[in-house]
């Protein structure tokens, strides 16, 4: 069973990064044909899919945010990570991390999220 858990600050100031780990068990985030993703859910609104670090490491944006999104990973860890740069409070969401499957496109394991508050 994969089991996934987000971990940062549930505050942070507008301006500053706001930066989350995901920690991952159960399963090694290098294992081919899985990917692992980074989506919110802004107070009042739908998913919102951010970006995805895959098994070989190369990363993806959603367009709208990629100027301000680094996806990382610590394979010694078996975690990965988020950091967006000069957040708003139109920042605040709920953050999950999430693991896709290559092959069939579907996410099959979810984090619980984490509530990150953008506000001075």
């Amino acid at each position: 069973q994969v089991q996934l858990q987000e971990s940062g600050p549930g505050l942070v100031k507008p301006s500053q990064t706001l930066s989350l780990t995901c920690t991952v068990s159960g399963g090694s985030i290098t294992t081919n044909y899985y990917a692992w993703t980074w989506i919110r859910q802004s107070p009042g609104k739908g998913l919102d899919w951010m970006g995805v670090i895959h098994d070989d490491g190369i990363t993806y944006f959603s367009p709208s945010l990629e100027s301000r999104t680094t996806i990382s990973r610590d394979t010694s860890k078996n975690q990965f990570s988020l950091q967006l740069n000069s957040v708003t409070p139109d920042d605040t969401a709920v953050y999950y991390c999430a693991r896709l499957n290559r092959e069939s496109d579907y996410v099959d394991y979810w984090g619980k999220g984490t509530l990150v508050t953008v506000s001075s």
